[in-house]
């Protein structure tokens, strides 16, 4: 890499960020400086071929990895206690983590290979004022200090380290599959391996149980085809009575997500409805499997006593449904496959693991030989390894979806009250499915249907009138719901003319559930809740939310209102208008950009260009700069805006605003202190970068300007 000159002279002393979490292309853009300044000063970055970036979060795993996995390699090899799951890399790489790290800019610019850890427990404390050191395990600091300490030391003496690469020449056969064996072993190997091995086992099956089913003709055929339906049934069944749950929780309950204090309520919440609905599910597949085959057996020319025929059916009819648990996971294997997801891994040991325990235990070589009854060792040995393998990971993702719940709702109200619910129920469902396609097939001939419906009913009854009755509350101190408490001053009004803010206290959350309870603390602060008040926050918009307008006229001076004013208005050829914007006292800003009117704009501070003229992108119609600087950071920008051609403000006069700025202040106003004070001890306010401060001023420039 050439040294090159910064192309700003902020670089490294503002963090700038162009809309984080959803448009994560020109988030990286603005990071560029702070890579390119350690160069220009002659600190030799040119020649870093790695990076560590350890940090905290609310999911757990890690997301090991680079052009070039060299970096995981020699961490499974010198690391004294090594953690990593493949399965985090892959969902963050998925999108379902509505993030980006500091790590990503690295790689994809840079094309640097590293570790990226991510470390976390509680995840409902996030960004709270709970996310304390205390929650910090004992040792915990001293484990990361050692495995890191070990890696450094032994690449610190490597005689060279891979040149980076360009990440998208880099994708495929040398990326790293990766995992822990319970924190004592990693396995690490190239996606190359992974594939010849996926393959092979793909093969294999696949030949197998072509042969198996030609030898048996028709009859296994049709056998094979109602195991599957019976896997089919379980999980329409599992699904169907999980999500039903979590579809009444919010009815029946004073909060939709009453568990998020007590994750273990979920075991009686989801897991017992799950499990009984896989076992009816199974259960109903295996009665018409058995209709079929003692239909056959009724059939064969060679007939033995009826108690010994039927139970000979009903041994051939459990021995389908355990084969037809390696079908559901061969499926599994060969998607994960085809999408080169290094977490197949797991599809890989849960289906090679039970069906070499079969193989050498049950099967039957001849079809002389009547089946006997599944030996509980098959179990035993079959699941040990898969189960070793994989807990961890689903007991994580179960922990790390009720986390994020706290903060669902990025805009509150958007979001229905029952979705959270319905994602958590949804995961266990599919996990149950998963795991207990093999266990279950031995429950159908056993005693053990009566008891286990039992016990599934009754936890579901004591889990549902623990939470109805309130007996474990939904929020706890420790594990408190997610508020924000802003005094928001708006300036209202015509532009051009005179315009008169306004202010008030807002009140929202990003925690599904109405704020009722909430309320009740505040009443005398003359709070109203309800949707009929949309505020738009720029970075979000409060669908739902409480408001008070008593008291509000101290702690905050007209002279903070952010000012956006128009410097010309070009209309020859293409239109071009030209705004200059002071943010007064704020160093910490949100400004949105209307791209359905605004093709392109170009940023300026004192005529050094800040964002160049581009292509820019979108996010619902937004164009979203985030700007946060230190003491001595710029308030007076100009921007100038390039219209869309034909735009229809030249013909017509629609609503809304062209330009939307937030300017946040971390000033606590009276009035908001007062409410804070009173809030219940189970609120705690939610920050993150997108949300303002204390005190918010809100203005805009209209479309028809």
């Amino acid at each position: 890499m050439e040294d090159e000159e910064p192309q700003s002279e902020y670089s490294g002393k503002v963090h700038w960020t162009s809309e984080a979490d959803d448009n994560y292309e020109d988030y990286k853009k603005w990071y560029i400086d702070l890579w390119k300044m350690p160069q220009s000063l002659g600190l030799g970055v040119s020649y870093c071929l790695g990076l560590i970036l350890l940090g905290s979060s609310y999911h757990n795993g890690s997301n090991l990895g680079g052009p070039d996995p060299w970096a995981i390699e020699y961490f499974a090899k010198v690391a004294k206690y090594p953690s990593a799951q493949v399965t985090a890399q892959d969902l963050f790489n998925s999108g379902v983590i509505k993030s980006a790290t500091d790590f990503q800019v690295y790689k994809e610019i840079a094309g640097l290979s590293g570790l990226d850890f991510a470390y976390g427990d509680v995840g409902a404390v996030y960004h709270t004022k709970n996310d304390k050191l205390e929650l910090l395990k004992s040792g915990s600091l001293q484990h990361l200090g050692e495995n890191m300490l070990a890696f450094l030391l032994h690449t610190a003496i490597l005689p060279h380290l891979p040149q980076e690469k360009k990440v998208e020449n880099a994708e495929g056969q040398n990326q790293a599959v990766f995992f822990d064996i319970l924190g004592t072993y990693m396995v690490v190997y190239r996606q190359r391996f992974a594939n010849m091995l996926h393959n092979s086992v793909i093969m294999q099956a696949i030949l197998i149980w072509t042969t198996s089913l030609f030898i048996g003709g028709y009859p296994a055929v049709v056998s094979v085809g109602l195991s599957i339906l019976s896997i089919l049934l379980m999980w329409i069944f599992a699904l169907s009575f999980s999500v039903f749950v979590s579809l009444s929780l919010p009815f029946i309950c004073s909060s939709p997500v009453p568990y998020i204090a007590s994750p273990w309520l979920v075991i009686g919440l989801f897991v017992a409805p799950a499990v009984l609905g896989a076992l009816i599910g199974q259960h109903l597949g295996f009665l018409i499997l058995l209709k079929y085959l003692r239909r056959v057996s009724s059939k064969r020319k060679q007939k033995q006593s009826p108690g010994i025929e039927a139970s000979i059916v009903e041994l051939e009819a459990e021995r389908w449904l355990f084969k037809a648990g390696s079908v559901q996971w061969l499926v599994i294997l060969i998607v994960g496959n085809f999408y080169k997801l290094g977490s197949s891994y797991i599809a890989l040991v849960w289906l090679v693991s039970p069906a070499f325990a079969y193989g050498f235990l049950e099967a039957t070589l001849s079809p002389v030989r009547s089946p006997k009854p599944l030996k509980l060792v098959t179990l035993l040995l079959g699941l040990s390894v898969p189960v070793i393998m994989s807990a961890g990971i689903f007991i994580r993702l179960v922990g790390t979806l009720i986390g994020t719940i706290v903060r669902l709702d990025r805009n509150p109200g958007s979001t229905p009250d029952w979705l959270g619910n319905v994602m958590v129920s949804g995961l266990v469902a599919i996990i149950v499915c998963l795991t207990l396609v093999y266990l279950l097939s031995y429950v159908h001939l056993s005693g053990a249907k009566r008891p286990i419906i039992f016990v599934t009913c009754t936890l579901f009854g004591l889990s549902l009138s623990a939470v109805m009755t309130g007996l474990v509350p939904q929020f706890t101190e420790d594990v408190a719901r997610a508020v924000n408490v802003v005094h928001v001053v708006e300036t209202t009004g015509r532009y051009g003319e005179n315009q008169s803010p306004i202010s008030y206290i807002s009140l929202f959350s990003t925690t599904p559930g109405k704020l009722v309870k909430e309320i009740e603390h505040i009443r005398e602060e003359g709070f109203v809740c309800g949707k009929s008040k949309v505020i738009d926050f720029v970075t979000f918009t409060v669908n739902y939310g409480c408001w008070s307008f008593d008291d509000v006229q101290s702690g905050w001076d007209e002279s903070d209102i952010p000012i956006m004013q128009v410097e010309s208005d070009m209309k020859i050829d293409d239109r071009i208008t030209r705004v200059s914007v002071n943010t007064k006292g704020s160093v910490r800003w949100s400004l949105a950009i209307n791209t359905e009117e605004i093709e392109d704009f170009k940023f300026e501070e004192n005529s050094v260009e800040l964002v160049s003229v581009d292509h820019k992108t979108a996010v619902d119609g937004w164009h979203i700069i985030q700007f946060s600087g230190g003491k001595e950071a710029p308030t007076e920008f100009n921007l100038t805006l390039f219209w869309v051609k034909n735009s229809p403000v030249l013909t017509q006069k629609p609503d809304g605003p062209l330009v939307k700025l937030r300017t946040d202040l971390n000033r606590v106003t009276p009035k908001a202190y007062s409410v804070l004070q009173k809030l219940p001890p189970w609120c705690s306010i939610f920050g993150k970068s997108t949300f303002p401060h204390s005190l918010a001023f809100l203005t805009s420039l209209p479309v028809d300007i």
